[in-house]
């Protein structure tokens, strides 16, 4: 009993969270636009309290909603009275929660008797921690930049990794959704790739001979801390919003780049939320003002995660930009490159044609603000776990996401503008 109490409150310890016991994630396919209608409709009946993991965008393509418990019958029947076909796809959302936990846990006693497991998820301050060890270990190549700090004053820390001198360079950065996990994992696992293998490996080694990288590991820091301390599904950033009792603005909706159009929302409490002006959050300030500061970013990458996707501008609207050729060409390549190690596969081309029209992404602002190459991941999966894919996933997904990332970075290094 004493096992198990100690057990319980070191979970607890980790988590905090929001239940969903019994909440599922419906796959539900609209055959037509009325019923892609009837779905919006629902989605906004904000008692059923739905979260539309994905949206549905056009006929026969599925979208993926998480259904609470006390919502699901209601739910159920209207799908089935509108005539919508829908399948359940993960029957008990706190059936992985739970085991996601324990993993978590067990993962952090094996890692007080030996080394940093980059297979794992892990909390923000062993993500900060296993930064520094970086840097400490690799410092005449790695440094930490802090470039500002979240609403709630956790540091925007970047990793550079530099040769020396004032080069173009290359940003990356992951998680500004929170509850996307293999996307801060993913990226921790590339800054350790690019550290220990400068120096051995060619195409690493040449790419940092004539540029720089920036890495952000987690662009999200007070909402990935709530995803794991209160409720594992948050999405948006933790800011109060004036005159309203729901927290928070989605971060990839609040860049200067068609700023509060379509596929954004100006209720506070959506998931989508624009937020009061554009570059509202410290968080996408800090960015915009460091990129504007640094002069020389030749490219701006994103990692999100889920649904094996591969993206550039543009999202806020639905024509083509002046460097689509190039960036479609690229784009097919890396993706290529993806498949080339699991047969993983991805969909390419710019935002609004692949999943919807969206405005105020990162990717949008980097491009207008003259950064040609401009490219957002979606990593793994298509849905089978969605935002809970397992910790077994994260190192399968990072070593593939790496070949496409490479792809991308050779072209860069090798076209200069």
């Amino acid at each position: 009993m004493r096992l198990l109490l100690l057990f319980g409150a070191l979970l607890g310890h980790i988590y905090c969270l929001q239940t969903f016991v019994g909440d599922q994630v419906l796959e539900i396919t609209p055959r037509n636009q009325e019923q892609i209608k009837n779905l919006a409709e629902l989605e906004a009946e904000e008692h059923l309290q739905l979260d539309f993991w994905k949206s549905p965008t056009t006929p026969k393509e599925t979208a993926h909603v998480r259904v609470p418990f006390v919502s699901l019958q209601a739910v159920k029947v209207f799908l089935e009275a509108q005539g919508i076909d829908y399948s359940v796809m993960i029957r008990d959302v706190q059936a992985l929660l739970d085991k996601e936990n324990e993993d978590m846990l067990l993962n952090q006693r094996r890692e007080r008797s030996g080394s940093f497991n980059f297979g794992a998820y892990h909390t923000f301050e062993e993500i900060s921690q296993e930064m520094d060890a970086i840097v400490a270990e690799h410092p005449d190549l790695v440094s930490k930049v802090n470039i500002g700090s979240s609403f709630e004053n956790r540091p925007m820390n970047v990793l550079k990794f530099s040769t020396g001198g004032d080069k173009p360079a290359i940003w990356l950065d992951a998680g500004i959704h929170a509850r996307e996990w293999v996307t801060q994992a993913t990226a921790l696992w590339t800054a350790n790739k690019i550290a220990t293998d400068y120096g051995t490996d060619p195409f690493i080694t040449s790419l940092l001979d004539k540029m720089d990288i920036f890495l952000l590991p987690v662009t999200n820091p007070d909402g990935y801390v709530f995803s794991q301390t209160k409720n594992r599904m948050w999405r948006k950033t933790r800011s109060k919003v004036p005159g309203s009792f729901c927290v928070g603005v989605d971060p990839n909706r609040n860049w200067d780049a068609g700023f509060a159009g379509p596929g954004a929302s100006n209720n506070p409490c959506s998931d989508s939320y624009h937020g009061p002006s554009a570059n509202s959050e410290p968080e996408v300030r800090s960015i915009v003002d460091f990129i504007k500061s640094h002069g020389k970013i030749k490219a701006f990458i994103t990692i999100h995660s889920y649904s094996q996707l591969l993206m550039y501008p543009y999202g806020y609207k639905c024509t083509k930009s002046d460097s689509f050729d190039e960036l479609n060409e690229v784009a097919q390549r890396a993706a290529q490159s993806v498949a080339s190690l699991h047969g993983t596969s991805y969909r390419v081309g710019p935002i609004c044609s692949v999943i919807y029209q969206a405005s105020g992404g990162s990717i949008d602002w980097a491009y207008d603000s003259g950064i040609k190459y401009s490219f957002a991941f979606e990593l793994r999966d298509t849905g089978r776990y969605g935002f809970l894919l397992p910790a077994s996933q994260i190192l399968p997904t990072a070593s593939e996401t790496w070949l496409g990332l490479k792809t991308i970075m050779e072209h860069v290094r090798d076209h200069p503008y």
